[in-house]
C-alpha cells in the first residue's frame, strides 16, 4: 500500500529546487531542503567568527534560498507564512532524515555522473515505500538508477516540474522501466489533486514531450527566419497570438527561458538521437552560440534578441539585426494576415484566417507550424503513448491555445495533409491510414462525449468528474437563463452556476440583471448557487466606460440608479434562501469583489488576485463593499466595548492604497478570506468545489443571512482615520485628491456622523457608499483617472 505524501525533501536549493519545495509548501506539505555544505566562509561568516562547522554556515545554501524565496518576483510561495514549512539542512549531517518523509525529489545539476552519485548515496538511507523522483529536463530516468536495487527502481520516476512551478501547469511524470504502475498512478491523482499540476505520462527519451516538441518548433522557426531573411519582429508577430500562443512568441519566450539553457536542452536530443535529419535540426545555428558567446542570453543578462535602452524619451525596445549583429529600434509589423488574424475570435479562427490570407506572414506562419505537426505525429509513440498528452503538454508547459493535433483540426487535416504531400513531405503511415479510412479530424464529439483517436480507433477522453465545464455544459443545453452578460446554467444535483461572461466580465446592467432573475430561478427550483465563471479573470470591476459617459454629460440621476441596482442585486443575492458559493480565479477587483462578499462561502483560486480598487480610478467601493468591511470589522470586535478602530483601520489602509491580494491565500492577510472560506489549488476542480459546498450547507440545513445591525467606529474613530490621511498627505505621499478620496472612505467606513459604537443598519451604509460615490463621480480629477485607466491601462496619480 501506497503511504499518504505529508512530508517531502528537495535536494538542490538552486532556483528550481527552491521553487518547488514552495509550491509543495504552498500544497501543505512540511518539507526539507537539502543542498552542499560550503567548502569557503563569506565575508559576514568569517567577521561574526564562524566556522565551516557552524550549523549557520553548513546549511547557508538552503537557508539563503529560503530567504530569496520571500522576495522573488513572481512570488514562488502562495504566502511568506509559507516558507515557515520548510526546513533547511544539508546533504552531510541531514542525510538520515531522509527516511523520515514520504517523497523525495532529486534537483541538482544536470549532470548523469552526479545525479548517479546521488541516488546511490539516497539508496543508502532510503525508507522502503518511500518515493523517489528526479526533476531532470531530459536525462535518462533509467539511466540516473541504474545501479541502484531493484525495490529502489519501482518506486523510482521522474517528476518534471515547468519553471516557475507555482505558475506552470505542466507536470511530465516519467516512469522507468521497472517504476511500480500503481506508484505512477498514484502520483498522476496526487499531483493533480493536491498540486494542481496538469499531468501528462511520457516515455524516457530526451527531453520528453513539451520540451521535445517545443524545442524543435522554435529551431525550425529560426532556420526559416535565417533563410528567408525575416526580421525577428516579424516572426514575433506571427509566431504569437495570431498562430495561438503567448505574446511572447518565439524569440521574447527565447529571452525569458534564457538562451544558454536553451542550447544546452537543443545539445540534449542532439547528442541523444541517431537520425539525421532530427540531429541537424537539434544542431544549435552559429549565431545562437555566438550570442551565447558573448554574454547576450536574454532577461537575466540585460540583452538577448531584445534589449531595453534607456533614451532621453524614456526606455525603447531595440531588436538584435543578424546582418551586422547590432541592436536598432524595434519595428512595428503588420499585414493583411495579420490583421485578419487578429480580428478572428478564437484560436482555431486566428489560425485559419493567418494561414487564409496568402502573403508572406502567411507562408511564414504555415513553414513553421508544418514541421511541427509532422514532427508530433512521427513522434506519437516514441515520446508519449496518446494525442491527448502531446497536445496537453504543449498547451500546460509552452501556453499555446491548441495542441498540435487540435491545430492540424482546425485548419483541415485532409487539405493540409494533401498539401504537405504535394510539396514533397511524407506523412506517418498511421496519418495516412487515418485519413484514408474516411476520417476528418483527431478528435470528435457525439452524444455529449468527446474522443480521440488512439491505436487506429476512436478512444473515450475521458475527464474527472470533478472537472466541471461550463463551456462544456454550455454545449449539452444545460443553459436556464441567459442574456448577452451572463447566464445561469445547471451543473447538476439540483445547484446552478451563474456564469458571468461580458467582455472582460465587466459588471454592467445585464449582468444584474441576470443575478436578479438567477436568484429568483433558484429560489423556486434548484438547492443552491454558485458564482463563477471560466472567463481569463472572474472579474475586473464595474463597467467604467458607462460611469465615465454618465458622469461626463452630468447624469447624476443615471448613475445614482446604476449604484442603487448594483446595491440592492448583492443584497438580493446576500438574502438568498438558499446558499450560495463564489468561486473567484485570476483578476477580482472592484464590483468583482462586491459580487463576492454577498456569498455565504468563497472559495478562492489559488491564483486569485483579489481587492477593492477603485480608488485607482478616483471612487471608493460603491456597491456594497464598503458595508462589507464595516461589517466585518463589526463581527470580528463583537457587539462588545472591545475596540473597533484596528479592525477599521486596517480595512481603511487596505482600500484606500488599493491593495491587491497575490493569491488565494494571501486574502486572508488582507482580511477578504471569512472564516468559512477556503483556497483550492487545482483550478480545474474550481467550479466543483464550490458545487460540493453548497451541496454541503443543504444538507446540513442551511439558513439564510439574516440583516445584522453593524457597530461603527463613527465621528472619532473618522478623525482617526482621516489624521492617517492627512499625516500621509503632508509626506508627500498621496496627492489632494488622493486625500480627499480618503476622506470620502473615512467617513463611510467610520459609519458617518454618529458616536462611536453605535448600532446602524445595512441599508444606512449603502447610503452613504452611494453619496460618497456620487460625490466623487462629479470631480473632474476622477474623470481624468476613469479616462485614464480606460485609455492606458493602468492608474493616474493626479
Amino acid at each position: 500500500m501506497i503511504q499518504s505524501i505529508q512530508r517531502a525533501a528537495v535536494i538542490g536549493s538552486g532556483v528550481m529546487g527552491a521553487a518547488i519545495a514552495a509550491h509543495l509548501a504552498g500544497a501543505g506539505i512540511r518539507c526539507l531542503l537539502l543542498d552542499l555544505v560550503p567548502a569557503q566562509l563569506t565575508e559576514a561568516e568569517a567577521q561574526k567568527g564562524l566556522t565551516l562547522e557552524h550549523p549557520a554556515v553548513r546549511n547557508r545554501l538552503a537557508v539563503n534560498a529560503i530567504t530569496r524565496l520571500k522576495k522573488t518576483k513572481p512570488a514562488p510561495l502562495y504566502s511568506e507564512a509559507f516558507a515557515e514549512r520548510i526546513t533547511p539542512g544539508n546533504l552531510d549531517d541531514d542525510l538520515p532524515k531522509l527516511a523520515d518523509v514520504d517523497w523525495i525529489i532529486e534537483v541538482v545539476v544536470e549532470r548523469l555522473d552526479v545525479k548517479q552519485e546521488l541516488f546511490g548515496r539516497i539508496e543508502g538511507v532510503w525508507k522502503p515505500g518511500t518515493i523517489v523522483s528526479s526533476n531532470t529536463s531530459g536525462i535518462s530516468i533509467n539511466d540516473m538508477v541504474a545501479s541502484c536495487g531493484e525495490e529502489f527502481k519501482r518506486h523510482f520516476l521522474g517528476t518534471h516540474f515547468f519553471n516557475p512551478p507555482r505558475y506552470m501547469k505542466l507536470l511530465e511524470i516519467i516512469p522507468g522501466a521497472t517504476t511500480d504502475p500503481e506508484i505512477v498512478s498514484y502520483m498522476h491523482e496526487f499531483c493533480e489533486r493536491r498540486l494542481g499540476k496538469g499531468v501528462v505520462v511520457a516515455k524516457d527519451t530526451p527531453n520528453f514531450i513539451a520540451n521535445r516538441i517545443g524545442t524543435y518548433g522554435l529551431l525550425v522557426t529560426l532556420r526559416n527566419m535565417l533563410e528567408m531573411g525575416y526580421t525577428i519582429e516579424e516572426v514575433d508577430a506571427v509566431t504569437g497570438p495570431a498562430l495561438g500562443r503567448p505574446k511572447s512568441a518565439t524569440f521574447r519566450t527565447l529571452d525569458l527561458v534564457g538562451l544558454d539553457t536553451f542550447v544546452h536542452v537543443a545539445a540534449n536530443v542532439h547528442g541523444q538521437t541517431a537520425a539525421t535529419a532530427e540531429k541537424d535540426v537539434f544542431s544549435a545555428p552559429d549565431v545562437l552560440n555566438r550570442m551565447v558567446e558573448l554574454g547576450w542570453i536574454g532577461e537575466k543578462q540585460g540583452q538577448g534578441f531584445y534589449k531595453k535602452v534607456k533614451t532621453e524619451a524614456g526606455k525603447e525596445i531595440h531588436a538584435l539585426r543578424f546582418d551586422t549583429m547590432e541592436y536598432t529600434l524595434s519595428r512595428k509589423v503588420s499585414s493583411a494576415s495579420l490583421e485578419a488574424a487578429k480580428t478572428a475570435k478564437g484560436a482555431a479562427n486566428k489560425i485559419r484566417a493567418l494561414l487564409g490570407t496568402k502573403d508572406r506572414y502567411s507562408e511564414l506562419a504555415w513553414n513553421t507550424l508544418k514541421p511541427v505537426l509532422l514532427y508530433a505525429a512521427h513522434k506519437l509513440g516514441e515520446i508519449a503513448d496518446t494525442i491527448a498528452d502531446v497536445d496537453s503538454a504543449m498547451k500546460w508547459g509552452f501556453n499555446w491555445d491548441l495542441g498540435p493535433f487540435e491545430i492540424w483540426d482546425a485548419i483541415g487535416l485532409a487539405s493540409t495533409a494533401k498539401r504537405m504531400e504535394a510539396e514533397g513531405d511524407t506523412l506517418p503511415e498511421w496519418v495516412s491510414a487515418w485519413i484514408d479510412a474516411g476520417h476528418t479530424g483527431f478528435y470528435e464529439q457525439r452524444d455529449n462525449r468527446s474522443f480521440y483517436v488512439r491505436n487506429g480507433d476512436w478512444s473515450e477522453l475521458e475527464m474527472p468528474a470533478e472537472h466541471i465545464s461550463l463551456r462544456g455544459l454550455k454545449q449539452q443545453n444545460q443553459v436556464v437563463l441567459s442574456n448577452p452578460g451572463a447566464s445561469l446554467i445547471d451543473i447538476g444535483d439540483g445547484v446552478a452556476c451563474l456564469e458571468f461572461h461580458s467582455p472582460n466580465n465587466a459588471i454592467g446592467a445585464d449582468i444584474l440583471t441576470m443575478i436578479q432573475k438567477s436568484v429568483d430561478e433558484v429560489r423556486r427550483n434548484y438547492r443552491g448557487l454558485v458564482v463563477a465563471n471560466e472567463g481569463r479573470h472572474f472579474c475586473v470591476g464595474a463597467n467604467v466606460m458607462l460611469l465615465l459617459m454618465e458622469a461626463q454629460e452630468e447624469e447624476w440621476d443615471e448613475i445614482d440608479l446604476i449604484i442603487r441596482q448594483f446595491q440592492n442585486t448583492m443584497l438580493t443575492l446576500k438574502r438568498l434562501e438558499k446558499p450560495v458559493v463564489a468561486a473567484p480565479h485570476q483578476m477580482t477587483l472592484g464590483g468583482g469583489v462586491e459580487a463576492c462578499l454577498p456569498a455565504d462561502k468563497i472559495i478562492f483560486s489559488a491564483e486569485t488576485y483579489f481587492g477593492l480598487v477603485e480608488t485607482g480610478v478616483g471612487l471608493i467601493p460603491g456597491g456594497g463593499g464598503c458595508k462589507e468591511l464595516a461589517l466585518r470589522s463589526s463581527r470580528m470586535a463583537g457587539h462588545t466595548d472591545a475596540d473597533l478602530q484596528p479592525f477599521v483601520s486596517g480595512y481603511f489602509e487596505t482600500v484606500a492604497m488599493a491593495k491587491v491580494s497575490t493569491s488565494g491565500y494571501d486574502t486572508k492577510r488582507l482580511g477578504y478570506m471569512g472564516p468559512r472560506d477556503s483556497v483550492v489549488i487545482n483550478e480545474d476542480r474550481r467550479i466543483h468545489e464550490a458545487k460540493m459546498a453548497v451541496l454541503a450547507m443543504d444538507s446540513a440545513g442551511y439558513e439564510p443571512q439574516e440583516e445584522e445591525r453593524i457597530r461603527v467606529i463613527g465621528e472619532p474613530g473618522r478623525a482617526v482615520l482621516e489624521l492617517g490621511a492627512y499625516t500621509m498627505h503632508l509626506g508627500g505621499y498621496i496627492s489632494d485628491h488622493d486625500r480627499l478620496i480618503a476622506n470620502k472612505l473615512a467617513h463611510v467606513l467610520a459609519g458617518g456622523n454618529v458616536p462611536a459604537n453605535s448600532l446602524v443598519t445595512e441599508q444606512y451604509m449603502l447610503d452613504l457608499e452611494r453619496e460618497a460615490f456620487l460625490s466623487l463621480c462629479g470631480e473632474p480629477k476622477t474623470q481624468a483617472r476613469m479616462q485614464h485607466m480606460l485609455a492606458k491601462g493602468k492608474p493616474l496619480r493626479n
